[in-house]
């Protein structure tokens, strides 16, 4: 059971986020203010943080900064009502590895939570991935190439474009998994906008023309959800 510490000031989002946590089987400490929080941090155990930029006493970033300061290697996750870009490279700087701008669903910091998780469970000192395997396709993130090699059947290559790469990353990291448009949104294009989405339509439609390739590999709608790429 992962631990999470959720530092919001907000009694009523607080107690929803942390009630929502529990029921998805992570133990939630949460506290109301950035003195409090740290004070946990520094005498608990924890595997992740989620902290609300703007609270009293200390806010979000200070927070951050504390928690670095003890030399502990804690994914954290902001909160922020704000969505101005400065902000969110004010939190990457500060050590950031993720941040929601509310009002979010719960499924989407779910996700996020589950994917830092993933990534942290493999060892600090693992690199991420540069190969993935999709089926018969290897996909080369930092070359831009989905491929098959002659032993696996038709040899086949396409080139990919860096949006098509990034969102290709994505669903092969959460392979089987089903990813909120919000999320994939956020994650490749920086926001939900609705023109925005027409652009990821575009791109979902291309990466489907290419893994056809492997009739094993489908690119699903999941209704109410998102996208799942399934093999």
């Amino acid at each position: 059971m992962a631990t999470i510490l959720l530092a919001e000031d907000d009694p009523n989002l607080g107690q929803l986020v942390q009630e929502y946590l529990t029921m998805k089987g992570f133990q939630t400490d949460r506290a109301t203010d950035g003195n409090k929080a740290l004070e946990l941090f520094t005498h608990g155990q924890y595997d992740l943080c989620v902290f609300d930029v703007m609270m009293p006493k200390k806010d979000g970033f200070t927070l951050a900064r504390d928690v670095r300061l003890t030399g502990r290697d804690v994914p954290i996750i902001f909160l922020t009502a704000k969505s101005m870009k400065e902000d969110t490279i004010q939190g990457f700087k500060v050590g950031a590895d993720d941040y929601v701008t509310k009002p979010f669903s719960m499924e989407e910091l779910l996700l996020r939570i589950q994917a830092i998780l993933r990534r942290y469970q493999r060892g600090a000192t693992d690199l991420e991935p540069s190969i993935y395997t999709i089926g018969s396709l290897l996909f080369d993130y930092p070359h831009q190439i989905l491929s098959r090699s002659a032993e696996e059947g038709e040899p086949f290559s396409q080139k990919l474009t860096s949006k098509e790469s990034e969102l290709l990353k994505l669903f092969a990291q959460n392979l089987n998994a089903p990813i909120s448009r919000s999320f994939a949104l956020k994650m490749v294009w920086g926001d939900d906008s609705y023109f925005n989405a027409r652009s990821m339509d575009v791109y979902i439609t291309k990466l489907r023309k290419y893994l056809r390739e492997d009739e094993r590999v489908q690119l699903v709608n999941v209704h109410g959800e998102g996208f799942k790429l399934i093999v």
